[in-house]
This record gives structure tokens, sequence and C-alpha cells, in this order.
């Protein structure tokens, strides 16, 4: 059972948490309303649902208690009330987690990688990721340089990821922006692109003038691999 129920009003928002997720290995399904939500988590059993709280026919708070009556399915609140009696309201209710508008999506992530392992359904086929003496452990986000942990930037780690899951394969600077752009936080530019590969490289070669991990190739883009 590797679906998440997505319920957001806001397309916008919901496609950028959809494409997130999808890109950490989850299936999603995405709601607009509070009766399309509804009659999902009667017919559906899913991993994690996120609710917004503020839908154009309902509210996430009766959701969440038809979701309880139903079992012990995790539930994330999303919203742009942060106030101290909404949150009491919504954890009082049986929510796991809380987070107020405008967010960043790699935070998102990690919240629900923290609440899925306190269920015991974090998935564990999420193996360390080797390149060269670089092991990445996606499930806790940290990366390790010869045992000893390398301490990088959100953006520097999303960088990382991307050209360590295709070792030996060429990405272009475009495909690369593509996967490290959070539609909730950071843009990125191709300029700006060049200075993160310069600072990535000095965090995890051993010698970055000249790189035997993340390999220019000119014209086309970047190669991770020895």
């Amino acid at each position: 059972m590797e679906n998440i129920l997505i319920v957001e009003d806001d397309k916008t928002i919901a496609m950028g948490i959809e494409y997130a997720l999808n890109r950490e290995g989850f299936s999603t399904r995405t709601c607009h309303s509070f009766s399309s939500a509804k009659k999902d988590i009667l017919g559906e059993e899913y991993l994690l649902i996120i609710l917004d709280v503020n839908l154009p026919d309902g509210n996430g708070f009766d959701l969440c208690r038809l979701i309880r009556s139903k079992g012990d399915t995790p539930v994330i609140f999303l919203t742009v009330c942060d106030d101290e009696v909404n949150t009491i309201m919504g954890l009082d209710l049986g929510a796991d987690d809380y987070i107020a508008k405008p967010f960043r999506v790699r935070e998102l992530i990690s919240r629900i990688n923290s609440v899925l392992r306190r269920y015991n359904r974090r998935p564990e086929q999420r193996e360390e990721i080797a390149l060269g003496d670089i092991r990445i452990n996606p499930a806790e986000a940290r990366v390790y340089k010869k045992d000893e942990t390398l301490w990088l930037t959100a953006l520097e780690y999303k960088l990382l990821l991307t050209l360590a899951r295709h070792q030996g394969q060429v990405l272009t600077r475009n495909q690369i922006l593509r996967e490290i752009w959070d539609l909730a936080g950071d843009f990125v530019s191709d300029n700006t692109l060049t200075v993160y590969i310069k600072r990535l490289r000095e965090k995890i070669e051993d010698n970055p003038r000249e790189p035997r991990l993340i390999h220019t190739v000119r014209g086309l883009g970047y190669r991770a691999g020895d």
C-alpha cells in the first residue's frame, strides 16, 4: 500500500505535492473537494492522508473524524490557519501533524517520512545509494563520506540525490533543474546551477579541480559516477 491521498482545493499546491511525492516513489490520488475525498476515504485504504482544512464544500476536520471512525490511517493537516485553536482542534481529532501554508515541499516530505516511521509504515526498500566513497541515505536525508557525515544544504542534497540516482547517465541542465526545483521553495536558475555544482564538488570530491564523482559533459550536462 503505497498510495497517499492528497485532499487540497488549490490545484497548483496539489500538483506540487503530487509531483514531489511521486519523485519519492509514492503513488498518489488527489481530491479537490470534500465530497470526492469522502467517497475515496470510504472506498479505499491509504498509506497516509494529507488534508487541507478549508474545502469548497466542507472542511478537513470532518474528514479527519471520518478517517478516525474507520481506523488509524496517518493524517497530516495543511492549512493557512496556524493559530493555536485550529492546531489543537486538529491534533485532538487525531491528526499526526499540522503544517501551515506556505510550506516547503521538502519539509512536508520530511514530516511524512517521520509520521510513517512512527507507524512502522515507511517502506524498507529505500536502501542507501553509493557514489564512490559517498553514501546517501534517502530515508534520513543524510550523506556520508568515508563514514563521516557531510552537511549539505537542501538544494545541494537534492542535486546530489538527483545525480546519484542516475549514475552513468548524462543529465541535461534542464533535466536537473526540473528535478531540484521546489514549487513551494527555492527557484534555481541555469546560472545558479553552475554555482551549486561547484559547491557540491567542493564538499564531496577529494580534488574538486579534478572531479571523479560529478563529471561535466560539455555541451550536454553532467554525469555522476567514477
